[in-house]
């Protein structure tokens, strides 16, 4: 059972790279958003953001008990579920404004959707490694809470900047 955990925190090796392992592993939230986006459900893809953070509060504390170190480097499960975070706030107005929320192919078919996903790539990036405000504190949270709730809170500001440029865009 250790083993699938570590499997799971480190993301599947992603934690394990040599250099920004962080970065890196953020890179595996986006297999993980495509799979929230297959339903084009925003009620799905929001319980399944939650669902995420539990997990990841579970999974990134367990690492390190059995790493024995508080936020290890090479846990990015914390980062990559933070990912679909980024744009929650974006498919929240997508619905309220009655447009609807796409599925995986249609967010395809939005024009310039890669400098979406690059924007919130690097504006979550930043946010963690800045860790502005509550984001620093919540980091002293016991076990993996506070591994994970920064990445969240990361992840929700990214959101609501990229939501605000939508919504004047729109």
């Amino acid at each position: 059972m250790d083993r699938m955990i570590l499997l799971l925190a480190r993301g599947g090796g992603l934690g394990l790279v040599p250099k920004a392992p962080g970065t890196v592993g953020t890179l595996g939230g986006f297999p993980i958003t495509a799979l929230l986006l297959l339903s084009g459900n925003f009620w799905v893809y929001l319980s399944g953001c939650v669902l995420l953070v539990l997990l990841a509060a579970w999974i990134c504390g367990e690492a390190e008990r059995i790493l024995d170190r508080e936020d290890p480097g090479e846990v990015v499960f914390d980062e990559m579920i933070a990912v679909p975070i980024c744009y929650l706030v974006i498919f929240a107005l997508m619905e309220l404004q009655g447009d609807g929320m796409p599925d995986l192919n249609s967010v395809f078919e939005y024009k310039l959707w890669w400098v979406w996903a690059l924007c919130g790539f690097v504006l979550f990036r930043v946010f963690d490694i800045w860790k502005p405000g509550p984001i620093d504190k919540v980091q002293s949270l016991h076990g993996g809470w506070g591994v994970t709730m920064d990445d969240v809170l990361a992840g929700l500001l990214s959101g609501l900047i990229l939501g605000g440029v939508y919504f004047v865009l729109k």
